[in-house]
């Protein structure tokens, strides 16, 4: 039996008590030495005796502990349940019951003991009580019976106006702990009819959401319109970049940033997602804001957080200041890093000025110097040195880099997504479709791969039928993801499908602002006639990424003028 919190061995001398008796008191000095005897089951009878016969907590606590020494979980709960019946307001005798029923596993005795404690609870603690019960179940092996006691227990509560709400939300979170998110939603909307601005329904939804539900953002979105607290609308906005709903974790975060300005994680999350849709002056502000932030206030947060938060904005800075082709600002930015965890990166950053300066062999050489104590460490270096060759669009290198590393590790999938990446920018389309085969049947759930073999063939006006279930069944792994939902619109305007092709890739350009997705429905809206639109989009794409691939091709092949 392994009891909730057992507690350390004790000498302890027998209580002096007015019931206590010359002949008691030699009964509990038996008892002690008994169980100094290693002989705890004689012992505890004659605690539990005294116990009885005195009505003495501090006898009942002991025979309770004695029993939990001796890892009789039987006799432990006998014990509590005499201290309970003896003193029946006892809230510690209690709790001793419910624990010991919980280590038992005993769930289904548990109704009683938990009203009893809900109920023993000074009334304006209650609503913490009632918040904290999910933490008791922890190791619980039965989550829906779990989920159903409490429920019963808190049967009394439920339409309560000041503990309602709290009630409903603890049921919500024991019913997705049990796998039934639609019983949590119930819960937690109950929760909200009786108090809208209780945080708690509002984090369940965040939970629910999570948790592949959608109709959780329902939760969120209510508790919303009020005006709520910026840290629950910066999980909101982490929860959505989890989704991969990047525009919209970006509003968010605007409205944080707006709200409370001195919110320095905010400012952090909003560069890297203004630095990943290239709008640098924007991204570099937001980063020298985080610095500021965290420089002043970095005393009261733990150490290792800020130093990552802060080398976190220096690699950025670092990024955007290269991307300007300004290598002497991004040294600057590397050098203020120090002593980190994240040496590796600054390597890695290191090695990209380097070969953006044309001295790709010294850039290599850099990231082949990086430790590789370990095989996890070893392939690190090995990606970080192929992404560096297909920056510099070293195609072939990387190709023949990706073939050594797949020979050492055939079963590396990722690697030979990589590889068919990089196949594809060779024009090599029967290697590319072959190593993408390969990862699905492999990793049947690898959407990346479902996604890029359905483009390649949309792209190429082939097997058009087949490309759109390859990125619908991409769309089910990863519902939502506006990348997807690029080659999806893109699809449906190989097919012909212009209304749809448009509808599709508006709301992916909307969810992810990006000059590819930009490229396609601009040219959307070009066939369809909608030229003066197209433009405007283009131009809104040229400002994410003038350099990108896609859109310069696009804006060649129709000869665009401005």
């Amino acid at each position: 039996m392994s009891a909730h919190a057992q507690p350390p061995e004790k000498n302890v001398a027998p209580p002096i008590n007015s019931a206590l008796t010359s002949e008691l008191f030699y009964q509990l000095l038996i008892g002690e030495l008994s169980v100094r005897a290693n002989e705890p089951a004689a012992g505890f009878a004659m605690v539990l005796d005294a116990a009885h016969k005195t009505r003495d907590p501090k006898l009942f606590q002991r025979a309770v502990e004695i029993a939990l020494q001796a890892r009789s979980g039987d006799s432990a709960l006998t014990a509590a349940r005499a201290w309970k019946q003896a003193h029946p307001s006892s809230r510690e005798a209690n709790r001793f019951v419910l624990q010991i029923l919980i280590s038992l596993n005993r769930i289904s005795e548990l109704v009683e003991p938990l009203k009893r404690e809900i109920s023993l609870v000074d009334s304006k603690d209650r609503v913490a009580a009632v918040t904290a019960l999910p933490r008791y179940f922890g190791r619980a092996s039965d989550k829906a019976l779990v989920a159903s006691v409490v429920e019963q227990a808190l049967a009394d509560y439920l339409n309560h106006p000041t503990v309602g709400a709290a009630a409903w939300t603890t049921i919500g979170r024991l019913r997705l702990e049990a796998a039934n998110p639609g019983g949590a939603f119930e819960a937690a909307r109950a929760a909200q009819a009786i108090d809208a601005k209780s945080e708690g329904p509002a984090l369940l939804g965040l939970a629910l959401m999570e948790a592949k539900l959608p109709k959780g953002e329902l939760l969120v979105k209510k508790y919303m319109e009020a005006k709520p607290q910026a840290e629950l609308r910066m999980a909101y906005a982490q929860t959505l970049l989890g989704a991969q709903r990047y525009g919209e974790a970006s509003a968010q975060l605007q409205i944080i940033t707006a709200e409370k300005p001195d919110l320095a994680q905010a400012w952090l999350i909003q560069g890297a997602l203004e630095l990943q849709d290239a709008r640098l002056p924007t991204a570099e502000k937001a980063f020298l804001r985080y610095i500021e932030l965290a420089v002043s206030t970095g005393p009261a947060k733990p150490a290792a957080e800020s130093d990552r938060g802060l080398t976190q904005a220096y690699l950025s800075l670092a990024q955007i200041a290269e991307q300007r082709r300004d290598f002497a600002q991004a040294q600057s930015w590397l050098d203020r890093i120090g002593n980190t965890d994240d040496q590796a990166n600054v390597q890695i950053r290191r090695a990209s000025l380097l070969a953006r300066q044309g001295k790709l062999e010294q850039a290599r050489q850099l990231l082949r110097n990086l430790p590789a104590r370990t095989p996890a460490e070893e392939r690190f270096r090995l990606v970080a040195e192929i992404q560096l060759l297909r920056d510099q669009k070293h195609y072939s290198a990387a190709f023949e880099l990706l073939t050594e590393a797949i020979k050492r590790d055939p079963s590396d999938l990722d690697l030979a997504y990589d590889q068919a990446m990089v196949a594809e920018k060779l024009g090599r389309m029967e290697d590319m479709e072959r190593l993408l085969r390969a990862v699905i049947a492999g990793r049947p759930d690898y959407h990346h791969a479902y996604n890029a073999l359905g483009y390649s063939l949309a792209d190429r006006n082939q097997r058009l039928p087949e490309a759109r279930q390859l990125i619908l069944k991409a769309l089910e792994y990863a519902p939502g993801d506006p990348l997807i939902s690029d080659s999806l619109g893109w699809v449906e305007f190989r097919l012909g499908n212009l209304p749809e092709a448009i509808r599709i890739l508006q709301e992916a350009f909307k969810a992810k602002p990006d000059p590819e997705i930009a490229a396609h429905l601009g040219e959307v809206m070009w066939t369809m006639g909608r030229r003066d639109q197209a433009r405007v989009i283009w131009k809104e794409g040229m400002a994410l990424g003038a350099d990108n691939e896609t859109l310069l091709e696009t804006l060649k092949r129709l000869r665009v003028r401005w």
